[in-house]
């Protein structure tokens, strides 16, 4: 699952024993970016700088420094590696990677924890209006990701067995949740009734800063809305333009759940990311 401040102070809790490893410098093609890191213990890690032997090194020397018979080292519990990802290390993204590992001592356990709390609350939400089989399969595949879902429902017995990094809200009035929502957040119409899956999707049209709106359905439903929509709702065709739907696109054609789910999540995704570039570069 995804990282958060709570799967770290779990880790941390089972581990009192453990390693940061940071990537301070990345050079040239390399796994991950400057600013990577992960946690290492003497039998289990937290996050990773991207796998291969580089990380594999890193493990190595971070376990060597937990162990007791290991001397100080410059008095501060930290060591620096340089290396090269050629065929020194059988690895060949030709970049090159400086580390630091740190013993991680109480303050910067609380930093760390801190930190990833900052993070969890900066997570762009993915608000899921239904939960069905395909909010369900949604929710546990944007779990895998650098988002946070939101699940909002109208029925009480269709909250159950969500994953526990997914946000669930019972409501009579989900529209409400669309007006209080941030900037960047997605927003995602599944629910088990056309005619309220129409009104929240024209409440999220009105929205210019969300980043994607997406509702499941057909063909004939998608025309249905653009009837409804441009004919009493009081939509315009530039506002229509943004919705997709079906969510997932058509070119694979098999509707299970899981599928559409893991094609709709990929495409949430990448519509967040490019919104959230666009933010930074009108910084």
């Amino acid at each position: 699952m995804t990282r958060s401040s709570r799967t770290l102070r779990a880790f941390l809790d089972a581990n009192p024993a453990a390693a940061l490893v940071e990537v301070m410098e990345a050079k040239g093609s390399t796994p991950r970016e400057k600013g990577a890191w992960m946690l290492v213990a003497p039998e289990s890690i937290f996050g990773t700088i991207g796998g291969g032997q580089l990380e594999f090194m890193a493990i190595a020397k971070a376990r060597a420094m937990l162990g007791a018979d290991h001397p100080p080292l410059n008095g501060k519990g930290t060591v620096t590696l340089d290396i090269p990802l050629g065929p020194e290390i059988g690895q060949c993204c030709g970049g090159r990677v400086g580390l630091a590992i740190h013993l991680v001592d109480k303050d910067l356990r609380d930093h760390l924890v801190e930190m990833m709390r900052a993070e969890d609350e900066a997570l762009p939400r993915v608000y899921l209006f239904g939960g069905g089989h395909v909010g369900h399969a949604l929710a546990t595949a944007l779990a895998l990701l650098p988002v946070k879902a939101v699940v909002v429902e109208t029925r009480s017995e269709a909250l159950a067995e969500f994953p526990t990094e997914a946000e669930t809200h019972l409501t009579a009035m989900p529209e409400e949740f669309v007006r209080s929502a941030p900037a960047g957040s997605a927003f995602v119409v599944l629910t088990h009734d056309h005619a309220l899956d129409f009104l929240i999707v024209a409440e999220v049209l009105k929205r210019r800063d969300a980043a994607y709106v997406g509702m499941i359905g057909s063909a004939t439903k998608k025309a249905t809305f653009k009837s409804w929509y441009l004919k009493t709702a009081g939509g315009t065709e530039n506002d229509l333009a943004r919705l997709v739907t079906p969510i997932g696109g058509t070119a694979v054609r098999d509707k299970r759940p899981p599928v559409i789910a893991a094609l709709a999540a990929a495409e949430i995704v990448s519509a967040v990311a490019q919104g959230q570039g666009k933010s930074e570069e009108g910084r």
